[in-house]
């Protein structure tokens, strides 16, 4: 007997899905056995956080329109999406794109966003249920359904953010233009400490190491993880001033509402690494990293004083050191930032893919990526080559 019809649905919530159906798609038990790593950003806990407390809404030009494939009503995939109003929050910018467009007399706004909101984190986007038998045509239909939902919301594209390579190249062949950027990622060659990563590094960038960490810490400052339980409504309220007070210098106005914070407290707190920085019995600083099944995700920070050194202490060397003491493979320390390849963070290519459904637009998009995907390849290559690690005899000097 004919497998039923796959048939597709557009929702305005993750709790139209439910957690059970969700996670099944996203992080399905046992996911390690079927080749698949656990990534909190995919989960149903930061999906429902983000939108139960009003972070990613309609009123913040976040509405939910998650596509959900079905089989006999039974979900068997979806794609997390939102269509949105603008352009922020997204770190993959397309803004001159949206400009040249409504110079042109055409209307960018809305479009769809096939991403994570408010997070430049790599992970899959075409989510098919663990165990299916034919994943490849329910990734199909989600692809196809990413443009036929484009066209019932009236959107003028599709963009799919921060997705695997090979999803990428899948996306591609469906007709969605390819594009890449790069961002600076720890990678774990089987440290046992600290020390030993830096033992791999040059001389120069093992001093200027070792400094700014005694220089980070002179003012009397002391570094704390908290997961867990240590994760109490009083921490979430002095690590959300850091976020408002850093955020809305960065980018004027902060993304995330602090009911977020506690409602991710609740649901994944084993899935958190707070690092914080205190002084004088005051916290003054942290950041808040996530952790997946081999990747430690750094997010954000925020920091009521300023101390040198503080910012690479808190977001960097301690997430190098998080990473070795739980034998993660590597972090991902956010978005941009070549000041990270000093600190043994190294270019890694990231991929998105784009559907534009004006062909003018399409047209003059392919052609300016083309050119962007040498561009970033070749500093990619160039970055590598500057990297901090040892390359001939006479860094391997004692110091």
């Amino acid at each position: 007997m004919a497998s039923p019809e796959i048939t597709l649905e557009a929702v305005s919530s993750a709790r139209q899905i439910g957690a059970a159906d969700w996670n099944a798609c996203a992080n399905p038990p046992n996911c390690g056995a079927a080749g698949r790593v656990y990534n909190p950003f995919v989960d149903y806990a930061f999906f429902d956080a983000v939108e139960q407390s009003n972070s990613a809404c309609p009123r913040t030009g976040w509405a939910p329109r998650h596509l959900v494939a079905r089989r006999g009503g039974a979900v068997v995939g979806l794609v997390p999406c939102y269509l949105k109003s603008h352009s922020q929050g997204e770190y993959v910018f397309d803004r001159g794109w949206a400009d040249a467009y409504e110079r042109a007399g055409g209307r960018y706004y809305p479009k769809l966003q096939a991403s994570v909101p408010f997070t430049p984190a790599t992970g899959p986007r075409l989510l098919v249920r663990g165990g299916a038998e034919d994943a490849e045509a329910i990734r199909s239909a989600l692809g196809s359904g990413l443009m036929a939902l484009c066209n019932a919301t009236d959107a003028s594209s599709v963009h799919v953010t921060f997705a695997p390579e090979d999803e990428w190249k899948f996306l591609a062949s469906q007709g969605f233009l390819q594009r890449t950027d790069q961002q600076f990622h720890w990678h774990n060659s089987g440290y046992a400490t600290f020390e030993d990563f830096l033992a791999t590094l040059s001389s120069r960038h093992r001093k200027a190491i070792r400094r700014e960490r005694r220089d980070a810490l002179a003012a009397g400052i002391s570094i704390h993880v908290l997961s867990g339980t240590d994760l109490t409504e009083e921490i979430w309220d002095s690590f959300f001033e850091f976020y408002m007070e850093t955020g809305s210098r960065k980018w004027g106005r902060p993304y995330l509402t602090r009911a977020f914070y506690s409602l991710i407290g609740a649901t994944m707190p084993d899935r958190i690494a707070l690092i914080m920085a205190k002084r004088n019995g005051r916290w003054i600083a942290g950041a808040i990293n996530f952790i997946g099944g081999d990747t430690l995700f750094g997010r954000h920070w925020g920091a009521v004083e300023h101390h040198p050194f503080l910012h690479f202490e808190v977001c960097y060397y301690q997430a190098i050191d998080f990473a070795i003491r739980h034998r993660l493979a590597r972090v991902e320390a956010g978005a941009q930032g070549e000041h990270k390849l000093a600190r043994g963070y190294l270019p890694q290519t990231t991929y998105s893919a784009h559907y534009i459904a004006d062909p003018a637009l399409r047209r003059a998009v392919r052609d300016y990526l083309q050119r962007e995907r040498m561009y970033v390849a070749e500093a990619g290559r160039q970055l590598a080559e500057a990297g901090p690690f040892r390359k001939t005899a006479s860094d391997h000097e004692t110091s």
